[in-house]
């Protein structure tokens, strides 16, 4: 399934571009350059600032955190859900999420797009910014390298000290989360198009399977049944789902004894493949490429309820709290929420200047819930929950398809180059300053 993006680059830049003044001290100290700041100054060298004057307030130069002493460990990888108390819906979007508004910091939004194609010959000289994120809330921590083609998942196994990676390469890497190293790759015959980790168990979507490995007991299984790509899997009730590129749900029902799953239902109702899935308060929500989700009782496996508002692909599907939250490549955000009846209607719209990819969720450093969405202009977009206020954005060479929660404020990205970046939630705000 794949998707093309248009204008993967953005805007060229301006053939005149002047790096910071090459004046003599006493020349540009104190003045900044008027024609810089209209945006056409074409002198080289400028006898005056081509920056604006950089400091704390107190005249003193505002010196930039590095994360190169947090490193990259964890043990015991134990992912969060994302939840809060019930609000209303993109109220307050100028403030924080509870309405107690955070002081607004104006910061450059221009990233240089050269930078991220690593290729741009200004170095700190470019007047852009040579960053992948803008926010004061995060930190990246360290880029992993290795896969050809697209991440498409992501997962930890509960009690390893392993990440692993899935991509369109058909391998799945395997890293080491103390030193960041790759310590294995598994060649698979096949694209990886999902990967989950449930407790010890990794599973990953590949054509016509579905690979299991116990990660404790070094078991190792192959389910059969999918026809076509394996999009989606999520796991409940004590079976595992399976979203598949004819429209089925396919469900495998685990048996403790045996350590094994035997085949236990085909939810038969999409009329194109199912490339996203999510269980809570026991229901499945499947998103597909009919335009619709649909919603199953977990308990008898019927579906119960079919949405049909957005107008293209589901891509992603999200639970938070009593609400649930979709994404599409129709450009939009949709917060759904049960009636009296318990039927879910949406209650929100958020609006996107692009196609929605993928979406996550998860509590900041300070347990205010975040959504990523990831959008077809290759960036990944935060907001504040529930008021959708826009809290930064994460910059990739091609579009975000994975993005996974791990412990202790971690979480991880995998892009359409292969690139998988590790992040961090700053503790408080003021380290990015």
């Amino acid at each position: 399934m794949d998707i093309e993006t248009a204008g993967r680059f953005g805007n060229k830049r301006i053939h005149h571009r002047g790096g910071p003044s090459q004046a003599a001290p006493d020349q540009a100290n104190n003045k900044v350059c008027f024609h810089w700041r209209a945006g056409r100054c074409n002198r080289f060298p400028c006898p005056f600032l081509h920056s604006e004057p950089n400091t704390d307030g107190g005249g003193n130069a505002k010196r930039a955190v590095t994360s190169d002493d947090r490193g990259f460990v964890w043990r015991n990888p134990n992912t969060s859900g994302i939840s809060g108390p019930a609000s209303r819906w993109g109220k307050g979007r100028g403030g924080g999420a509870s309405g107690v508004s955070r002081p607004q910091r104006k910061v450059p939004d221009k990233v240089c797009n050269y930078f991220i194609g690593g290729s741009c010959s200004y170095g700190d000289n470019c007047r852009f910014l040579h960053s992948w994120f803008i926010s004061d809330s995060l930190s990246l921590l360290t880029p992993l390298q290795g896969h050809q083609k697209v991440v498409t998942g992501i997962a930890l196994s509960a009690g390893s000290d392993k990440l692993y990676t899935g991509s369109k390469d058909e391998s799945v890497r395997v890293w080491d989360c103390q030193t960041g190293q790759c310590v294995g790759v598994i060649n698979l015959g096949g694209e990886v198009g999902c990967m989950i980790g449930e407790g010890p168990w990794i599973f990953v979507g590949v054509p016509n399977a579905i690979k299991a490995w116990n990660t404790q007991t070094s078991t190792d299984l192959s389910l059969s049944g999918p026809i076509g790509q394996v999009y989606a899997m999520a796991v409940g009730n004590e079976m595992l789902f399976a979203g598949t590129q004819d429209g089925r749900i396919l469900a495998w029902k685990f048996i403790a004894v045996g350590n094994c799953f035997e085949p236990a239902a085909s939810l038969v109702g999409h009329r194109l493949a199912v490339v996203s899935l999510v269980v809570g308060a026991m229901r499945l929500y499947s998103g597909a490429m009919d335009h619709t989700i649909r919603v199953w009782d977990l308990s008898t496996l019927q579906c119960i309820q079919t949405l049909t508002d957005h107008t293209s692909v589901v891509m992603s599907v999200l639970c938070w709290d009593q609400f649930l939250l979709s994404c599409s490549l129709d450009h939009t955000v949709k917060v759904w929420v049960a009636t009296e009846s318990g039927n879910l209607e949406v209650t929100y719209t958020h609006n996107e200047e692009h196609g929605v990819l993928a979406m996550c969720g998860m509590p900041d450093a300070q347990n205010k819930p975040v959504l990523f969405c990831s959008c077809n202009d290759n960036t990944l977009r935060l907001y504040d929950l529930p008021s959708f206020s826009e809290r930064g954005k994460i910059f990739a060479k091609e579009e975000v398809r994975a993005i996974q929660i791990g412990p202790g404020g971690l979480f991880f990205t995998g892009d359409g180059t292969g690139d998988i970046k590790v992040w961090k939630w700053l503790i408080s705000e003021n380290q990015a300053a």
